[in-house]
Formats: C-alpha cells, structure tokens, sequence
C-alpha cells in the first residue's frame, strides 16, 4: 500500500467573532511564491465579509520577505478604505524584523503604487488641447516680456549684463566654429561633387563654384548654422534655465527684485543674434572652400577660375539676405531656448524634456520661416 502525503494546512483561515471583528490566521511562508497566489482571494474574500475590525494572526508565519509585506499593506489599505481598523498580532521576531526594514508602520512608505488611470481618447484629447492652450498663453505672454525687456535694454544699454552677454558670444559662437566650419566644409563638398556629376556632361563645370556659392550663402548656410546652433546653445539655454526654475533659482531671483526675462533671456537672445550671422558667414566661406577642393582636383578647375567665378556670382543682396535670415533664426533659436527653461516644471525629468523640446521646436521654426523668406522674396 502506498503511503499518501498528508495534505498541507491552507495558506490562511478566517474567523469571525460574534461581535462581527474578522481574525485572518496566516501560516507558512508569506514571499514570492505564496504571496501573489493569495492575494486577490484573501483581498476579496476579506471585502466580502464586511463587518468590524480585522486582525492579521502572525503566529503561525515561519517565514516572511518584502512581498508578504505587500501583501500586508495592501490588506491593510483595503480594510481602511471601509472604515474598518486593522491590526497585526503576535508576529514572531524575525517577521518584525521585516516588517521594520520595510516601513510597514510608515504608511507614506510602504504602500502600493496606485494604478495607473485609465482614460479615453476624448479625455486625453481634452487634456492635450488644455495644456497646449496654456502653452501658447505663457509663450505670448514671454514674448512680451522679451521684446519690452530688449526694448528698455535699447533705451538704457547699462542695464544690460555686458560681462554675461560676453560669456554667452564666447559658449554661442567661439566654442561652436569648429563644428560648423567641419559642417560647412563638407556641405560644400557634397554639393560640388553632386552638382559636377549633372554640370560636366554639359561641360560646364565652371558653374560648379555659382551652385555652392548661392546655395550656402542664401539657403543652407543660414539654415544648418542655425540648426547647429539650436542643437548645441539652444539645449544649453534650456537645460540651464529649466535647472534653475525647479531648483526656485528664477523665484529667488524675482523676490530679489530682479526681472528674470531681463536678468538671464535677454543676455542670451542678444548674443546669439550678434554671433551667429558671423557663424554663417564662416560656413559659407568653408562651404566654398570645400567646392573649391572638389573643383581642383576633380573638376581640373584652377584656383583662380573657381574663385572668379564665385564672387561673379555673388552679390551683395545675396550675402546680405542670408545674414538677415540668419539673424532671424539666432533670435528664434535663443528665444525658444529661454521659453522651454522658463517652462520646466516638476524633477531632473524636465530639464531633459526642456531642452529635446527647444531642439525640436526651434528647427521647426527654422523651416517654417525660411518657408516665409522665400515667399517674400518670391514676391520681392
């Protein structure tokens, strides 16, 4: 005959008195593997029950980890959310130990996270359109505060901070020639060397150095100076500034008696507007310099025809053009920078979400203006 395994006691047993108060006697082993299997029955069973108070009968538990703990917690959040009391009684020394390590008296501490809420589209599309419409009203309200602040600037040029202004035109502009100057460089490669496989079956390879020259200098120099810029400055401002605002810098600033747009925007606005158009010229002018490489060793072009060329082509509208629309997009940039600072709410997490959103913003910016440019010009 052979011998049967004498069946394990169940996890768990409630009783209920005569007053109505439920005792949940526990037994075994309350962790990873005992703990998730339990947990809805006992929860529900426990809610069904209704009635006075409950305590949790810990004699019987030989062994107790962060999950059994849980599940405590979560027993306990569910009776007092009735309005019910609950209680622990006789827990062994080492399931106090536990229980101690965990917080489990600390209910800010040991709780279960809440679930996440579950909405519809409508509602998400609700909030969507509410904090866009709070976005767009704080940005026109930053930029008027930007424009009078540049204006009192222009009326009283003291109030200015000359020493700031100075360190942001050596971080704008200084620190980021050699990155679009490279840029610059190999755009004009690029282009030469594309540009010379459609010219030269025509033999007209001369005209090779008026591509390069008037596409940089009136189209993409403007534009990837500008993107560069966003990408290293634009990010900077944001990231700067929105670490300033959730560490309540700009507040302590403003209670100081300090206008934080005048105190900390337009210093950078100012110094990426007089930078930048200088950064383009330096990639236009290694943007033909990398035509140029192309256009002597590939094209058999001298240096002499190459560069005779490219100043017949150029006039000073078109170099004046790009430097104005690469003023445009300094200010758009910087602007941008500052507004997505200004903006940061909450942790660590806002800083970076600042400043991918001034880097995406402001290159859509970019576009969508030089779109205008060259509607205006159409039209000119």
């Amino acid at each position: 005959m052979k011998n049967s395994k004498r069946p394990s006691p169940p996890p768990y047993e409630i009783l209920r008195s005569g007053s109505g108060d439920i005792r949940i006697d526990l037994r075994g082993n309350l962790d990873v593997t005992t703990a998730p299997v339990i947990r809805s029955e006992l929860i529900s069973t426990v809610q069904e029950t209704g009635g006075g108070s409950v305590v949790a009968n810990l004699a019987d538990v030989s062994h107790l980890d962060d999950f059994g703990a849980l599940l405590l917690s979560e027993l306990r959040q569910q009776v007092e959310s009735e309005g019910r009391s609950f209680s622990l009684d006789r827990a062994p020394e080492t399931v106090e130990q536990i229980l101690s390590l965990v917080h489990f008296d600390d209910e800010s501490i040991c709780r279960p996270l809440p679930r996440k809420e579950r909405t519809n589209a409508m509602v998400r599309l609700g909030r969507t359109a509410l904090r866009h419409a709070f976005n767009s009203r704080y940005m026109v309200s930053f930029l008027g505060s930007t424009v009078l602040s540049i204006l009192s600037v222009i009326v009283r040029p003291r109030s200015l901070r000359w020493g700031d202004t100075l360190t942001q035109m050596e971080k704008t502009g200084v620190d980021a020639l050699p990155i679009v100057g490279l840029i610059g460089f190999l755009l004009g490669l690029v282009m030469a060397f594309t540009s010379a496989l459609q010219l030269e079956q025509f033999g007209a390879n001369i005209y090779v150095a008026s591509l390069v020259a008037l596409a940089m200098v009136s189209e993409l120099g403007p534009i990837m100076t500008a993107i560069v810029v966003a990408g290293r400055s634009g990010s900077a401002f944001a990231a700067e500034l929105g670490t300033m605002r959730i560490s309540e810098e700009i507040d302590a600033l403003f209670i100081m008696g300090f206008h934080p747009t005048k105190f900390l925007a337009v210093p950078r606005i100012i110094a990426a507007m007089l930078v930048v158009p200088l950064l383009t010229l330096f990639a236009d002018l290694f943007a033909i310099a990398g035509g140029l490489v192309v256009g002597v060793f590939m094209l058999n072009l001298t240096p002499h025809s190459y560069i005779s060329q490219t100043l017949k082509t150029l006039t000073l509208f078109e170099v004046m053009w790009g430097l104005s629309k690469s003023v445009v997009f300094a200010a758009i940039v910087s602007w941008v920078g500052c507004l997505r600072g200004f903006q940061a709410r909450g942790g660590a997490d806002s800083v970076g979400n600042a400043a991918t959103s001034a880097v995406v913003s402001a290159i859509f910016l970019i576009i969508l203006f030089d779109s205008v440019f060259a509607v205006i010009r159409s039209y000119w």
